[in-house]
Parts: structure tokens; C-alpha cells; sequence
């Protein structure tokens, strides 16, 4: 990575530990789902896996560069596929965003599945508080023709449920995504088990969600989730400081 800036070697090294973390944390599905961030000082680049990487393989050095058309930055194939309808179409849609996150977990799959979406059944859930978008699923996204209803969808908000699909966690800041994305998984993994019972369960009350949202949401992207974020960055060091190569 010696030819690159110090900066774009900064983003790959984090988005690397966004990688490993996830895979520590049971966020896997074989080579799919991706990871991206938008290139610092490039906004029409960014960083993302190979499509044969599983999150505990990547690496630093092994993440690839695109212009948002697509096109490879490097000696390979273009973009396709997901990467390419959903990151690079967010990226491209909203430059307000700079990481965004899609994964499929058997948490964010059942939530997304269910007709009611996400409840206000625990206080995880509360940091989403009409701050959520769902999209309709309509197939893989493996043409371009998905990628403007997605973007419909999402609106003006930086996370949404892919109905019987999965999750989108869209960040200012790739630490926002990362920590984003781990309040939504929690607040799905505890719908799921707060229902699978079928017992009745206690819903927060709508007053009460306003008011939580309040507390937990920030105006500046470089406060949200902060000292969670150092958190996760020590923890794939710890895991595996050859991440960061």
C-alpha cells in the first residue's frame, strides 16, 4: 500500500477491522454481503471486498477500488452485482454517505420478513424510532434496473429492512455504519427471541421511543458511536493484527 495516501490507507485498514469484526460477532454468509467506504479525498471512488472473500479473509491490502461507474482502479474485473447496484448507487445517490453496510443475518432476515418490521419490543430497537426505511424485495440485485427503487426506498434515511431479504446500514462515518449496524442486529436478535415464545410482549411506548431516540441519537457524525467504534478497532487487533496488512 506504499503508493497510496495515508489517508485512503487509514480507510482500508478500518474497513478491513469492520470485516473481521462482523465475523467475530456471527455476521457471515460465505462471500456475500459487502462492506464499502468512500475513498477520502476521492468522493466518486471507493474501497470494498473481493467478491470471492469471506469477512474473515479480508485484509487491508486485499480490498479493492472502484470509480462509483464501476470501474476498477486496479488491474481486474468491474464492479457487479450488489456492489455495484447497491454500494456504489448509495454512494453515488446521497453524498452525505460515506460507509454503507449490507448484510444477511438470520436476525435481520426474520425482522425484515415480518409484516409489522421492527418493534419497539426492547430499547436497541428505540435508537430506530422513525428513523427506519424498508424496500420491497424484487429480486437479486444484479441489475442496474433495482438499484433506483432501492434508493426510493431509503429516502432520507441512512438505514433500512430489505424486506425477506436482509439489512442496510448506511454511515457519515464508517465507525457510525459499524456501530449502526450492531444496535440493529441486537434489536433484531431480541425481537426474534422476545416472540419466538408466541407470549404476549411488552411494546415501548411510542412517547417513551420519541423521547429515547433523543438520547441516543447524534447531530455530529463524529460523536455517534465513538468510543464503541475505538472498541471494535482494538477488538481486530486483538483478534488478528494481520488484518491491518
Amino acid at each position: 500500500m506504499s503508493s497510496i495516501s495515508d489517508a485512503e490507507k487509514q480507510a482500508r485498514i478500518e474497513l478491513a477491522a469492520c470485516h473481521r469484526v462482523l465475523a467475530h460477532l456471527g455476521v457471515n454468509d460465505l462471500t456475500y454481503n459487502h462492506l464499502s467506504v468512500r475513498v477520502p479525498g476521492e468522493p466518486d471512488a471507493l474501497l470494498t471486498k473481493q467478491g470471492t472473500e469471506m469477512f474473515d479473509e479480508v485484509t487491508a491490502s486485499s480490498l479493492r477500488k472502484y470509480s462509483l461507474d464501476g470501474t476498477p482502479l486496479h488491474d481486474g474485473p468491474p464492479l457487479r452485482a450488489g456492489a455495484l447496484v447497491i454500494h456504489a448507487g448509495i454512494l453515488q445517490a446521497r453524498p452525505d454517505i460515506h460507509a454503507v453496510f449490507h448484510t444477511h443475518t438470520p436476525a435481520n432476515m426474520g425482522v425484515s420478513s415480518q409484516k409489522h418490521g421492527l418493534l419497539m419490543v426492547n430499547q436497541h430497537a428505540v435508537k430506530f424510532y422513525k428513523r427506519l426505511a424498508y424496500h420491497t424485495f424484487g429480486g437479486f440485485e444484479f441489475n442496474m434496473s433495482q438499484r433506483a427503487p432501492l434508493i426510493e426506498s431509503l429516502g432520507p434515511h441512512r438505514v433500512a429492512l430489505l424486506r425477506n431479504h436482509g439489512a442496510l446500514v448506511c454511515g457519515r462515518t464508517l465507525g457510525e455504519a459499524m456501530v449502526e449496524h450492531q444496535f440493529l442486529e441486537m434489536a433484531c436478535r431480541g425481537q426474534i427471541a422476545a416472540l419466538a415464545g408466541g407470549a404476549e410482549v411488552t411494546l415501548i411506548p411510542d412517547d417513551v421511543a420519541a423521547y429515547g431516540v433523543t438520547q441516543v441519537t447524534f447531530e455530529d457524525a463524529a460523536a455517534a458511536g465513538a468510543k464503541d467504534w475505538a472498541a471494535c478497532l482494538r477488538l481486530a487487533h486483538r483478534l488478528d493484527p494481520g488484518f491491518a496488512t
